[in-house]
């Protein structure tokens, strides 16, 4: 790379990164900083065989792994020996909503899962959710960021869906806006869950849902998500592509897609980025949002995200903030709020511009 071009992608990423962000699919789980995970690992005699940090970096992200859906699964194995406390499970959700806010993301709907917090040390899913909660808020008054929050839950553990679903319904006053069912779609199916969530929606909880995420998922998971549990938004929804019907399911019902650019290289899900459907559709009408998905597991920010999508993706600058507000309109909020939202960010965006005498750079106006 020469010197221009190093300064120019240096200059780029700074532009990317003071850019305002909505991001409506990062887990929790998946947002662990290192440093932190090492620190609890001592405090608590967390069972692995290094502490160190390099040492504990394979076992937790994508590194050298060949990429393979059930391979970025297992990160999630390990990780939930690390809620080993109150203080650390509040710990790691404070920090995940600090680390948005430093990448600009201005409005931020944070997923967790309270039964990967409560597995090792047996604490109630409902303290969890309290926890999580009150970390949230702390986090809200020191960072300038909005947040929301969706409770998850594993495909592969429908047993504990229906509490799951009944303490986020008791806490939608609370900042828990919605539902997302997550995990091995390679191997479970929804049909467990359906009742279930059409209940929650029925209490007034807004329903996500990963479907179509990784090679081996047919593309009829995505009806299945939208059709039988009524899914406001599509996690992932990336095997659409192998569908025309699909896909006018998806535009016609302005179904928003939680597109995950990396997390889908690393799962398998796509051979390479520069095949990566997100272009296709978008020009093809869906409203689709970019998204990090687990940025410890992946090593990256949403900054990095929308790098990928300019340059190798192939999205415009002016395609990345159609994007952007996307993410705004679809937003798990009321009306009104909402609405400001999309407001406040179109505000600020209008003063980023990409000006044709220089193609290759993006400029923001003073």
């Amino acid at each position: 790379m020469s010197n221009n071009d190093s300064r120019h992608q240096n200059n780029l990423r700074s532009i990317l990164q003071a850019l305002p962000k909505v991001e409506l699919h990062r887990h929790m789980e998946g947002s662990l900083r290192l440093a932190t995970l090492a620190e609890i690992a001592r405090e608590h005699g967390v069972d692995i065989d290094s502490y160190a940090i390099e040492d504990l970096r394979p076992l937790v992200q994508m590194v050298d792994d060949e990429p393979n859906f059930q391979t970025f699964l297992a990160k999630f194995t390990l990780l939930r020996k690390f809620y080993t406390s109150k203080e650390s499970v509040m710990r790691i959700a404070y920090e995940a909503i600090a680390d948005c806010a430093h990448d600009n993301v201005q409005y931020l709907e944070l997923r967790f899962n309270p039964v990967a917090q409560a597995a090792h040390q047996g604490f109630s899913f409902e303290d969890v959710a309290d926890w999580v909660i009150a970390a949230t808020r702390q986090a809200q008054n020191d960072f300038d960021i909005q947040v929301r929050l969706i409770v998850q839950m594993g495909r592969h553990e429908p047993e504990y869906a229906r509490r799951l679903a009944e303490l986020a319904v008791a806490r939608r006053h609370d900042g828990i806006v919605a539902l997302d069912l997550a995990g091995d779609e390679e191997h479970y199916s929804a049909q467990k869950f359906v009742d279930i969530i059409r209940w929650a929606k029925a209490q007034g909880l807004h329903i996500t849902a990963h479907a179509g995420e990784c090679k081996k998922c047919p593309p009829e998971n995505i009806r299945e998500a939208v059709e039988l549990l009524h899914a406001d938004r599509i996690g992932h929804g990336v095997q659409a592509i192998r569908s025309e019907t699909i896909m006018a399911l998806l535009r016609d019902r302005n179904i928003p897609l939680e597109i995950c650019p990396t997390s889908n290289i690393q799962t398998a899900a796509i051979d390479r980025l520069t095949r990566h459907p997100l272009l296709t559709f978008f020009r093809h009408g869906i409203p689709v949002t970019i998204n990090t998905d687990d940025p410890s597991i992946s090593n990256i920010t949403l900054s990095d995200e929308y790098l990928v999508a300019l340059r190798v993706i192939g999205i415009s600058f002016s395609e990345l903030k159609t994007i952007i507000l996307n993410a705004a309109r679809a937003a798990f909020l009321p009306a009104d709020e909402r609405a400001a939202l999309v407001a406040k960010l179109e505000n600020v965006l209008k003063k980023f511009t990409y000006p044709q005498e220089t193609p290759n750079a993006i400029h923001r106006k003073d």
